[in-house]
C-alpha cells in the first residue's frame, strides 16, 4: 500500500473509533421519555376527616355577619409561608390545615376592621395535641392572638398582655378539647374590652385600659393583620365570619 493510501486508511479508522466511543454525557437522554408524576405531586392534598366533620354548623346569633370563607376555595386568603408548614386546602366545606413543623396557617388578604368587631368560626382538632386555632386579630394599631388548645392541648388565652403569653396572664383558662369535634369560637374586640367565647361559655373578658397588647414575638407575626394557624396539629376550620359592633357584649350575649 502506498503512503497516501495508508494515511487515508488511518484517518478513516480513527473517525470510526471516535464515533463508536461516544462519551456517556452525549448519549440520548432518558428524560425524552414521558415520566409520570409521583402520587404525592399529582394528587390533591387530602386529610381523613373524622365523622364529626359532617355535623352541621350551629346558627349564628345576631345580625350583620359577613362570610369570609365560601366553603369551596381559599379566595381572599393566602397560605402563611411558615418554615416547615403543611398544606392548606379546602375539603368537605372546610379549610384543612395539615400538620406543620411546627406551624400551618392562612391569612386574610382583604380589608378587615381594626376595632369594634366580632369574629366567629368553627374549629376542630383533626390530629395532634396542641393548639388547633391560633386566631390573630388587630386591636387598633396592634395585634393579639387567641390561642385555643395550646400548651399540650387544653390551654385557652390571649397572647400577649403586658408581655405575658396566653399561659401567663389573667386570660389563662384550661378546657378539655376533643379531637374530631367542632367548637364555635367567637372573639369580640372593642375599645374597652377583648371578649372571647367557646361554644356558649365565655372564657376571655379583659379590659384593655392601659394594657400593652402585642403578639408573641416570632413566626405568629406572619399572620398579621388577620390569620388562623395551628401548631404541630392538623385542624379544620369553617364558617369564618365577622361583623361590626359598637361596644362590649351586653347581658345574655
Amino acid at each position: 500500500m502506498g503512503s497516501l493510501a495508508l494515511a487515508t486508511a488511518l484517518v478513516l479508522a480513527a473517525g470510526c473509533a471516535s464515533q463508536t466511543a461516544k462519551p456517556e454525557s452525549q448519549a440520548p437522554a432518558r428524560q425524552e421519555e414521558p415520566t409520570a408524576l409521583s402520587p404525592a405531586t399529582n394528587a390533591e392534598p387530602n386529610v381523613t376527616l373524622p365523622p364529626g366533620a359532617a355535623q352541621p354548623p350551629a346558627l349564628f346569633e345576631g345580625e350583620g355577619w359577613q362570610a369570609m370563607f365560601d366553603g369551596q376555595t381559599l379566595a381572599g386568603w393566602r397560605e402563611v409561608p411558615f418554615a416547615g408548614h403543611g398544606e392548606a386546602h379546602c375539603q368537605a366545606g372546610a379549610v384543612v390545615l395539615s400538620m406543620g413543623d411546627p406551624f400551618t396557617g392562612i391569612a386574610w388578604t382583604n380589608d378587615f376592621p381594626k376595632m369594634n368587631y366580632e369574629v366567629a368560626l368553627d374549629a376542630m382538632r383533626v390530629m395532634g395535641s396542641d393548639f388547633f386555632c391560633g386566631l390573630t386579630v388587630p386591636v387598633g394599631e396592634t395585634f393579639c392572638s387567641l390561642i385555643v388548645g395550646g400548651w399540650g392541648g387544653s390551654l385557652v388565652g390571649i397572647s400577649s398582655l403586658d408581655g405575658m403569653d396566653a399561659s401567663e396572664n389573667e386570660t389563662t383558662r384550661f378546657a378539655n378539647f376533643e379531637s374530631g369535634r367542632w367548637y364555635r369560637i367567637r372573639l369580640r374586640v372593642t375599645e374597652k374590652k377583648i371578649e372571647g367565647w367557646i361554644d356558649k361559655e365565655k372564657l376571655v373578658d379583659v379590659a384593655i385600659g392601659e394594657r400593652k397588647i402585642a403578639l408573641r414575638p416570632g413566626d405568629i407575626e406572619m399572620c398579621k393583620p388577620f390569620g388562623l394557624a395551628a401548631w404541630q396539629t392538623a385542624a379544620a376550620l369553617r364558617e369564618i365570619r365577622y361583623r361590626r359592633v359598637i361596644g362590649p357584649a351586653g347581658k345574655g350575649e
